[in-house]
């Protein structure tokens, strides 16, 4: 979810990384659902992506499925 909300606004992993002031790896973890981001980025996130409510509680839903599965 997160990677096609990037991609739909046109920033590369590096850019957003740049935004988040966090490291491109860090990033593309998130980027790629394998780590549920601190509380201060997923905000940032949600801020930057425009997320509702009900997409907030997928992705969170997802990732967490992700760890445990």
């Amino acid at each position: 979810m997160i990677r096609e909300k990037r991609n739909k606004l046109g920033y590369t992993q590096e850019e957003m990384a740049n935004i988040l002031q966090i490291s491109l790896r860090q990033y593309a973890r998130i980027d790629k659902e394998n780590c549920l981001p601190r509380s201060d980025i997923l905000d940032k996130l949600i801020s930057i992506f425009n997320m509702t409510n009900e997409e907030i509680g997928i992705y969170v839903k997802t990732v967490i499925f992700k760890k445990c599965s």
